[in-house]
């Protein structure tokens, strides 16, 4: 039996789905451990105990945003291509996704559960509402009347911002209701490779 090339480490209830998400959308096999961030099973693959954690044969990577873009450009698929002026749009636009819009879910879920008691800051999180409020105004801007962020074509920058769009629903933030935001997040969540993913992770959280 050929071995599977992938194996994502880490709970699919975290930045863990992204990869799992961009491997089905490229159709690549892969075996999912879902472990959580600071176990021991993840310290030994990353002494930071962050997840998600990708293993191709003996090699190790890291950060959700790094593997994806990895594997989105050994398949030559879901990006532009490196040097070129469509690839730095792309990155401008996941560099937004990053900066603007998880960072805000990211800074009240640390002020939620992540951080100890003594250090949280409830407070902050009406903050990280408006800031996320104001970075889906701004995402509206970069979409335009275009079907996906970067044109005709579903890129990486579109997963990240789907992805950003779940974690937002779980943690109780405010999508558009209407408008072409809305109906963008739609098209996402009718993905057959999305759904594919969600599928697998419960599986996995079943199982486990």
């Amino acid at each position: 039996m050929t071995a599977t090339p992938y194996t994502v480490i880490g709970h699919p209830q975290s930045r863990a789905m992204r990869v799992i998400w961009m491997l089905e959308e490229l159709g690549e096999p892969y075996e999912l451990r879902p472990f959580r961030p600071q176990s021991d099973e993840v310290r030994a693959l990353n002494p930071l105990g962050k997840i998600p954690v990708l293993k191709e044969g003996e090699a190790v990577l890291t950060d959700s945003v790094a593997i994806c873009t990895y594997l989105a450009d050994r398949n030559g698929r879901l990006t532009a291509q490196a040097g070129t002026l469509a690839r730095a749009r792309q990155d401008a636009l996941t560099q937004f996704v990053v900066d603007e819009v998880e960072g805000a879910l990211w800074t009240a879920a640390k002020n939620s559960f992540i951080h100890p008691e003594e250090l949280r800051v409830p407070e902050i999180k009406k903050v990280c509402r408006a800031e996320f409020a104001k970075a889906m105004e701004r995402a509206t801007l970069l979409l335009g009347d275009r079907t996906w962020l970067s044109g005709d074509d579903f890129t990486l920058p579109d997963l990240l911002l789907g992805h950003c769009a779940g974690w937002a629903r779980a943690a109780k933030f405010d999508l558009p209701a209407d408008g072409p935001l809305a109906e963008y997040f739609a098209r996402v969540t009718r993905r057959p490779a999305f759904l594919a993913a969600m599928k697998r992770a419960a599986t996995a959280l079943e199982s486990a």
